[in-house]
C-alpha cells in the first residue's frame, strides 16, 4: 500500500495495464509529449513509445473513430477527451456506432474514454460539466464515476478489461486534492457495484464522484445518521444496495453535480418511489446543481454547485419530516 492522489492511483492503473497488455494503448490531445492537460500520462510516450502514446489532433471525432476501429480490430485502446465537455463532438462515433456496433454485429468494443469532468476551478461553460446522464439510457455503454483514489485505480483496470465501451468520469477537482492508500499491485473493482462511504440509520444518501465528500462533510454538521452510498458507476447502477440502504433509513436524498432536469438522479428516486414506495418516511429529495450551464465567476459558480450548506438544509428537511 502506498499513499497516492486520485490522479495518481489512475495513472498507475494505466500504466500497470499498458506494461501487461501490449494490446493496450493510450490515444488523445497532448497525452504523449505533454503527458497529458493534467498530467495523468506523464512520461508514458517515453516509456512505451509514440505508438502506443499517440498525440491525436484536435478532433474528438477522430480520437474517437480511431479508438472504435482499433477497438473492433482487437486492441484495446484508452482514448481521452482532454475535458469531458468536448465528448459532444464525437457523439455520432460513440453512441451511434461504438455503442451499438455488438447488437449490430456482434463485434465486441473494447475501449476505455476517459472523460476529465466537473467544476470547482472557474473552467466555466465549456470545461466544467458533468454529463454523465447524457450517456447512462444509451443501451451498450458503461459510466464509472469513481470518487477514491483506491476505486479509480481498481476501476481504471477494470474498464481496459471490459469487452465494451466503458466511459470513465474523472472529476478533475479530486485529481490532487483526495489521497488515499492505493494497493501497488494490480486489482479490480467491480463495475456495478456500489461502496457504503459511511454507515448511518436515518437518512440514505446517494451519490457519486465528488459530491461524496460533500455529502461526508454535511453529515457532521446534522443530528441525524447518515448512510453514504458511493454508487460508483451509474451505468449499471447497484438498484440493489440503493434498496437496502433506502428500506433501512426510509428516508432518501439523491446528490449530483449535474444539473436538475433529466439527471441521473430522477432515475434512482423514481426506481425508489416505484419500488420501495411502501418503505418511505418521507418524500425522495434531491440536491443538484440548477438547470443552466456552468459559470465562469467563481462566486457564481459556486452558486452553481451543490454546496455543503445546501446538503445540510435538506438533510434536516428530510430528517424532520
Amino acid at each position: 500500500m502506498a499513499e497516492k492522489t486520485y490522479l495518481q492511483a489512475i495513472s498507475d492503473g494505466l500504466r500497470q495495464e499498458m506494461r501487461r497488455d501490449p494490446r493496450v494503448f493510450v490515444i488523445g490531445e497532448d497525452v504523449g509529449v505533454y503527458g497529458g492537460a493534467f498530467k495523468v500520462t506523464l512520461g508514458f510516450q517515453e516509456e512505451f513509445g509514440s505508438w502506443r502514446v499517440i498525440d491525436a489532433p484536435l478532433s474528438e471525432t477522430a480520437i474517437m473513430g480511431g479508438a472504435t476501429g482499433a477497438a473492433m480490430m482487437g486492441m484495446r485502446p484508452v482514448a481521452e477527451m482532454q475535458f469531458a465537455d468536448f465528448v459532444s463532438c464525437a457523439w455520432d462515433h460513440l453512441v451511434t456506432v461504438a455503442a451499438k456496433q455488438r447488437w449490430r454485429a456482434g463485434t465486441p468494443v473494447p475501449f476505455v474514454l476517459r472523460l476529465p469532468s466537473g467544476g470547482g476551478f472557474s473552467g466555466g461553460p465549456f470545461h466544467s460539466q458533468n454529463p454523465e446522464s447524457s450517456f447512462a439510457h444509451i443501451p451498450g455503454l458503461k459510466c464509472v464515476c469513481p470518487a477514491t483514489p483506491e476505486d479509480a485505480k481498481g476501476l481504471i483496470v477494470s474498464a481496459i478489461e471490459d469487452p465494451g465501451p466503458v466511459l470513465f468520469f474523472e472529476h478533475k477537482h479530486l485529481y490532487r486534492r483526495i489521497k488515499g492508500e492505493v494497493p501497488d499491485e494490480r486489482y479490480t473493482t467491480p463495475i456495478g457495484k456500489a461502496r457504503i462511504h459511511q454507515e448511518g440509520d436515518d437518512v440514505s444518501v446517494i451519490t457519486w464522484g465528488a459530491m461524496v465528500y460533500t455529502a461526508e462533510e454535511a453529515a457532521k454538521q446534522v443530528d441525524a445518521s447518515v448512510e453514504i452510498v458511493d454508487l460508483r458507476t451509474i451505468l449499471p447502477w447497484d438498484k440493489a444496495a440503493v434498496l437496502e440502504s433506502v428500506r433501512k433509513t426510509s428516508k432518501l436524498l439523491v446528490l449530483h453535480e449535474d444539473t436538475h432536469t433529466g439527471g441521473f438522479g430522477a432515475e434512482i428516486a423514481a426506481t425508489i418511489a416505484e419500488e420501495a414506495f411502501e418503505d418511505l418516511d418521507a418524500p425522495p429529495k434531491r440536491v443538484t446543481a440548477p438547470d443552466t450551464p456552468v459559470h465562469f465567476a467563481p462566486v457564481l459558480e459556486g452558486a452553481f454547485l451543490p454546496q455543503v450548506s445546501d446538503v445540510v438544509a435538506a438533510l434536516r428537511e428530510v430528517a424532520e419530516y
